[in-house]
């Protein structure tokens, strides 16, 4: 039992002295302080709102833009494209020391992920679409360049949310939707699911709602800046609406309690 508590009061000092030793950046809300890190950045999530880490999200850059407003101190969490992570702490300052940041491998405190054993390359495909994700992009580029049938739409809060084109082609359904963004602030996606329902919502026992499963999506965005507005694909299985059946888009915002939910029969 002894060598149990020494070992856990061990672990739990090595943890401690670890988190003491992060390095600190400072950051106002009069400059950008740029941070460079050695592989393009995948996640950046800071523990307080008056601290804003921006970085690409749509394509993944090497750099992000801190600032911060007056307040405690907190810490920024990144991890980059190789699963490396980054972890620092924040303090806002009027004065800063530095305004941009060079990071370098050796700073990360540790992996997102164990690494894995390598296995031998198989020529197998990784799932039954694997071999037609080209196909999906051309066509999906086609259907983004070709005139819209402006199916359905719906409005809700400032946020638009717009079927404009449903075509067939071989097994799959493409999708062609619009999202525009009016409310005043920014929109950031949780998702955005596709479902066949039946029935009438008021009569909960007859209601049914089932999931269609996207196979490829095409410049599918994860938010939109106030004032603009994304076209994108959804790839799913081919499918023919029931004479009871509708095609639902339901989109979520993300840490946000706004929701988008359009129906149409096509």
């Amino acid at each position: 039992m002894k060598i149990l508590i020494t070992s856990l009061s061990l672990i739990f000092s090595i943890s401690i002295s670890a988190q003491q030793h992060l390095d600190t950046i400072y950051a106002n809300d009069q400059k950008n302080v740029a941070l460079f890190f050695p592989n393009p950045i995948r996640q950046g999530i800071t523990g307080a709102s008056h601290f804003v880490f921006t970085y690409n999200r749509e394509k993944e850059q090497y750099f992000g833009l801190l600032q911060a407003k007056p307040g405690m101190e907190s810490n920024l969490l990144t991890v980059t494209s190789d699963g490396s992570v980054y972890s620092y702490i924040l303090k806002y300052s009027e004065k800063l020391p530095k305004l941009n940041y060079f990071i370098n491998k050796n700073e990360s405190i540790g992996k997102e992920l164990p690494e894995k054993i390598k296995q031998k390359p198989t020529n197998a495909p990784l799932n039954d679409y694997a071999n037609r994700i080209t196909h999906f992009q051309k066509f999906s580029e086609y259907l983004l360049k070709s005139n819209f049938e402006r199916l359905e739409t719906k409005r809700k809060k400032g946020i638009k949310v717009q079927l404009q084109k449903m075509a067939y082609d071989a097994s799959e359904v493409y999708l062609v939707i619009e999202v525009k963004n009016k409310s005043g602030i920014n929109f950031e996606i949780d998702y955005l699911n596709v479902y066949r329902t039946n029935g009438n919502k008021k009569r909960k026992a007859s209601y049914q709602r089932l999931h269609q499963k996207v196979i490829y999506k095409h410049k599918m965005p994860y938010s939109i800046i106030d004032g603009k507005s994304q076209c994108f694909v959804y790839v799913i299985p081919k499918f023919v609406l029931g004479s009871n059946e509708k095609l639902m888009l339901e989109l979520k915002e993300l840490k946000g309690s706004r929701k988008v939910v359009l129906e149409t029969k096509i």
